[in-house]
């Protein structure tokens, strides 16, 4: 596997200076019992563009113009995931799903909000977070959540015979990118279309010679978010460092 890239002295600098903020308590998104809370680097900080290579290895993750990382006192299930794109191998059902999928266009283009991937992006809310405070969501939203103000961000669109059935949001930080948020047509959920998008950005990633696709947070046992083991081979940030998920206490 390639070895952790070292920042440069400017972004370590950059990083090391940003102002971190301890969130307060707040309900968490992935188990509703339970109180969570974050450490977010300041978000009015102009340098943010800057730190963000340098934060992904650390674990951070972008919501909007948020660049944050769950710090909960009793709980520490998210574990901050990435690909090693070089050494990736798709599986058995991976394989199945690109075949499954070969009559489908893929698209790399600006990161910008229009009706209809607006269109496609509610009905997705609509199916996958019913009650959840997300199936309202409208353009701006739309612009707040996914766009951002400072990032340098691409949308990796999927057509299936000219017709819009998945959209990637993605970030491109120097030797990484990262999976930001995908939503796809409910209608065809059984294309594969969430696995399809991940296998895309790895080919991606690999013909620009990135090093890395991070996939946010990995959660043992959560049938939302378990999926990312699939990949293999996947690193997991302990807090201190990365490490194979296969060497993962379970």
């Amino acid at each position: 596997m390639p070895s952790p890239p070292r920042p440069s002295p400017k972004d370590a600098a950059v990083a090391d200076e940003l102002r971190l903020f301890h969130s307060g308590a707040h309900a968490c998104g992935y188990w509703p019992e339970r109180v969570a809370r974050d450490l977010v680097l300041d978000p009015e900080d102009p340098r943010l563009a800057l730190a963000y290579p340098q934060a992904l290895r650390w674990g951070f993750r972008r919501s909007g113009d948020l660049l944050y990382r769950p710090h909960c006192a009793a709980c520490r299930a998210c574990v901050a995931v990435r690909i090693p794109v070089a050494d990736f191998v798709p599986n058995r059902s991976q394989r199945r799903t690109l075949a499954r999928n070969a009559d489908i266009e893929t698209r790399v283009l600006p990161l910008e909000r229009n009706d209809e991937r607006l269109a496609l992006y509610r009905r997705y809310l609509r199916a996958r977070h019913v009650d959840g405070g997300m199936d309202d969501h409208g353009a701006a939203e739309f612009d707040q959540f996914l766009i951002g103000r400072w990032n340098e961000g691409r949308l990796l669109e999927l057509r299936l015979h000219g017709r819009l059935v998945a959209v990637a949001v993605t970030d491109l930080a120097d030797d990484a990118l990262s999976a930001v948020y995908t939503f796809f047509d409910p209608d065809a959920s059984t294309r594969g279309l969430g696995t399809l998008a991940i296998l895309q950005q790895i080919a991606w990633a690999r013909r620009e010679g990135r090093a890395y696709l991070y996939l946010g947070y990995w959660i043992e046992g959560h049938r939302k978010m378990d999926y990312k083991r699939n990949f293999q081979p996947l690193e997991g940030f302990d807090g201190r460092e990365w490490r194979p998920m296969t060497a993962w206490a379970r």
